[in-house]
C-alpha cells in the first residue's frame, strides 16, 4: 500500500512538471509570434505623398537575424534598450524596417532577378534609402539597383527628375571604396544622357581628384576613369580636365594594362578636339613614356597611343605656332615629339614587332611627324 502511494506521488509530480514545461514553451512561443506579427506590421519607409519620412535612419537591425552579414553590429534607438513593452515594440519595428529594406533592395539588385526594372515609385524608394541610410551594405545594394536601372535610357530621365543626381553624387564623399565605386558606376550610366552630363559637370573636378589620388589600378580609379571618359565624349566639358592631363599620363605610365587602356580612351577623346591640342602638348609626360616602344607592349595600347600622337600632330599648326614653341617645357609632350631623332630611335626599336598593323601605323606616324616638324628638309 505504501509503495503504491509513492508511485502515485511520483507520477503526479511528473505530470505536473510536464505541464509546467509545456506552459512555459507556449508562453515563449506566443511572445515570439507576437514579435513577428509586430515586425510584419511595421511602418512604411515613405509616407502617402512618396516623400522620405523622418530624420536620417541608422538602419537598426536585430542581433537574432541569421541571414544578416553584419550579425555582430546591433543598432537600436536608445529607448528600445529599456526593458519595457514600448522598448520591445521599438526593437521589433526597427528590426522589421532594416530587414524589409535589406531584403527588398537585395532582391531588386540581383542581376538574375526577373523584375530588375523598377517603377518610378520604386526608384524613389531606393533613392530615399540611399539618402537616409548610413550602412555600407544597404548603400551598396541600393546603388547596384540604381546602376542596373540607370542602364535603361528611359530611367535616366526619371532618376534625374526624382533628384537622384545630387543624392548619388553625395555618396562620393564616403571613405568606403566599395560604396564609392558603386556610386561612380551609377553616375557613369546616368552620364550617357546629355542633360545629365550638364548637371554632373559640377562634380567633374571632385571625380578627377579622387581618380588620380586613388590607389593605383583600383576599382575606384577605373570607375572614375570610365565616368570621365563618358563626360568627355563631347567637347563641351573637356576643358575642365586641362590641368589633369599630366596626371593621366602618369597613370598611363604606371598603371596595369586595364588602367592604360582606360586612360588612353580618355586621352583619345581630348586629342580629337583641336581646342585641347595646346593643353596636351603642354602636359608634362614621364620619361618612361618613350620606353613603351622598346618592349613588347600590348598591340592595342601601342595603336591607341599612336592615334593620340597623330591627332595631336595633325591638330597643331607647327608653322603658325613656331614663335610660341619655346613656351613648352622640357618634359612636355611637345618636347617628346620635337626630339625627332630620339623619338625615331625609340619607335624604330619596335620594328621587330610581330603585328603588321603596328609597323604600318608607326611608318605613317613618323612620316607625318617629319613632314610637319621639318618641312624644309623634305623639299
Amino acid at each position: 500500500m505504501g509503495y503504491a502511494r509513492k508511485v502515485g506521488w511520483v507520477t503526479a509530480g511528473l505530470v505536473i512538471g510536464a505541464g509546467a514545461c509545456y506552459c512555459i514553451y507556449r508562453l515563449t512561443r506566443g511572445r515570439r509570434q507576437n514579435k513577428e506579427k509586430m515586425a510584419d506590421g511595421g511602418p512604411a519607409d515613405m509616407d502617402d505623398n512618396g516623400e522620405c519620412s523622418g530624420g536620417r535612419d541608422n538602419d537598426w537591425s536585430d542581433d537574432d537575424d541569421d541571414n544578416s552579414e553584419n550579425k555582430g553590429i546591433v543598432w537600436y534607438p536608445p529607448w528600445a534598450r529599456i526593458g519595457t513593452e514600448a522598448g520591445t515594440r521599438a526593437r521589433a519595428r526597427a528590426r522589421a524596417r532594416a530587414i524589409r529594406a535589406r531584403r527588398a533592395v537585395q532582391k531588386r539588385a540581383s542581376p538574375n532577378s526577373d523584375d530588375t526594372v523598377l517603377s518610378p515609385l520604386e526608384l524613389q524608394k531606393v533613392l530615399c534609402l540611399v539618402e537616409m541610410s548610413e550602412k555600407p551594405y544597404i548603400l551598396e545594394a541600393a546603388l547596384i539597383a540604381l546602376g542596373n536601372n540607370a542602364a535603361y535610357a528611359f530611367n535616366r530621365d526619371i532618376i534625374r527628375d526624382l533628384g537622384g543626381l545630387p543624392i548619388v553624387a553625395k555618396i562620393l564623399n564616403t571613405r568606403d571604396p566599395i560604396v564609392k565605386e558603386k556610386a561612380l558606376i551609377v553616375l557613369n550610366n546616368l552620364s550617357v544622357n546629355v542633360e545629365n552630363q550638364r548637371r554632373l559637370k559640377v562634380y567633374m573636378n571632385q571625380v578627377c581628384d579622387d581618380t588620380v589620388t586613388s590607389r593605383l589600378n583600383s576599382s575606384v580609379q577605373l570607375a572614375g576613369l570610365r565616368l570621365l571618359t563618358n563626360m568627355t565624349v563631347t567637347n563641351e566639358h573637356q576643358h575642365m580636365l586641362a590641368n589633369s592631363i599630366a596626371d593621366f599620363f602618369r597613370l598611363f605610365s604606371a598603371g596595369n594594362e586595364e588602367t592604360k587602356l582606360q586612360v588612353l580612351k580618355l586621352l583619345l577623346n581630348l586629342a580629337e578636339n583641336p581646342a585641347m591640342t595646346r593643353d596636351l602638348l603642354r602636359a608634362q609626360v614621364p620619361s618612361s613614356l618613350g620606353s613603351l616602344f622598346n618592349r613588347k607592349e600590348n598591340t592595342e595600347i601601342i595603336l591607341k597611343l599612336l592615334i593620340i600622337f597623330e591627332n595631336v600632330n595633325d591638330n597643331f599648326k607647327w608653322e603658325e605656332n613656331e614663335p610660341t614653341q619655346n613656351h613648352f617645357g622640357e618634359s612636355s609632350l611637345f618636347s617628346f615629339l620635337k626630339e625627332f631623332q630620339v623619338c625615331a630611335d625609340k619607335v624604330l626599336g619596335i620594328e621587330s614587332h610581330h603585328d603588321f598593323l603596328v609597323k604600318v601605323k608607326i611608318g605613317k606616324f613618323m612620316a607625318k611627324l617629319a613632314e610637319h616638324m621639318f618641312p624644309k628638309s623634305q623639299e
